[in-house]
């Protein structure tokens, strides 16, 4: 099977762009961004390639979890705000951590059998300042619903992986301009075969997580059983993006050390949503599922 975007897809996806590199929350709802997959009716493969558009533009905004995880989740539950537009949701992670939770008018909490609406505690320090987090605790129980709990909790982890994969994209192509212009030895950076290597090497993890992305993505919306999918999809996706990210800041050189430097904004969204994503825990899943012991 082929896993490749649609004319309509791609041109979903090129549409985005300009708003998302401007943090234009209005224009994405006139759009229709957050109404996608409720009164649009489009599904998850049509989404994953706007939220790799998220990714690559490390916006400051809940724009993954309120379109892709809550706007449908809610309007199963007679609440069509979040898919209007008219309500910032986050979702919370590990230990309550919710990145964007500063602004959000409703926190999701996804844990065990239930989603929960969370309320925010305290600040939270995270590497990448731009996400506003905080920590939440779990409160009301607003499904109990097997089947609505399972899908929210599947979009939440997918939407990480779309991010990550536009995060590592994002970076290759900074670094490629980069090794382009900057010379030594008469000659430019890119064009040494060390350097070649490493970013050939970093493509192809994403070029190999991309179409598992898009994979469990398909398996979700065919209702198909999709957790070691999207399982496989994270544990690939954030694989790549921190590749990308070790090639970009050594490719790079001192420059690349630096915190100011364009760069370190996707290096840090990267680093903080692959930990918000638990590929290791993951992996241990995935591991169990074909008999392996989980990691000591």
């Amino acid at each position: 099977m082929r896993f490749a975007l649609t004319e309509d897809q791609a041109a979903l996806r090129d549409a985005v762009r300009a708003p998302l590199a401007a943090a234009d929350w209005d224009a994405l709802a006139g759009m229709g961004v957050f109404a996608a997959m409720t009164d649009l009716g489009l599904d998850e493969t049509d989404l994953v390639p706007v939220l790799e558009e998220v990714g690559a533009a490390a916006v400051a905004l809940p724009v993954t979890a309120t379109a892709f995880v809550a706007a449908p989740l809610l309007l199963a539950l007679g609440d069509d705000r979040a898919a209007a537009g008219s309500l910032r949701v986050a979702v919370a992670g590990p230990g309550g951590l919710t990145p964007f939770g500063a602004h959000a008018g409703l926190v999701l909490h996804l844990d065990g059998d239930a989603v929960r609406a969370g309320a925010a505690t305290a600040p939270a320090s995270t590497v990448d300042t731009s996400l506003d987090a905080v920590v939440s605790t779990p409160g009301e129980v607003l499904t109990d619903d097997p089947a609505l709990v399972a899908a929210a909790a599947a979009r939440a982890a997918l939407g990480h992986a779309a991010e990550l994969v536009g995060l590592g994209r994002r970076m290759l192509d900074l670094t490629v301009g980069y090794v382009r212009q900057r010379h030594q030895f008469g000659a430019p950076v890119g064009s040494f075969q060390a350097v070649k290597h490493q970013l050939a090497d970093a493509y192809l993890g994403l070029e190999f997580a991309r179409p598992a992305v898009l994979a469990a993505a398909w398996a979700l919306r065919e209702g198909a059983e999709a957790g070691a999918g999207v399982d496989g999809a994270v544990v690939l996706a954030a694989e790549a993006a921190h590749a990308a990210s070790r090639t970009a800041i050594q490719c790079h050189g001192a420059i690349g050390y630096t915190v100011e430097y364009e760069l370190h904004r996707y290096a840090k969204r990267a680093w903080a949503l692959a930990a918000l994503a638990t590929p290791g825990d993951r992996l241990d899943a995935l591991a169990a599922t074909i008999g392996l012991q989980e990691r000591s």
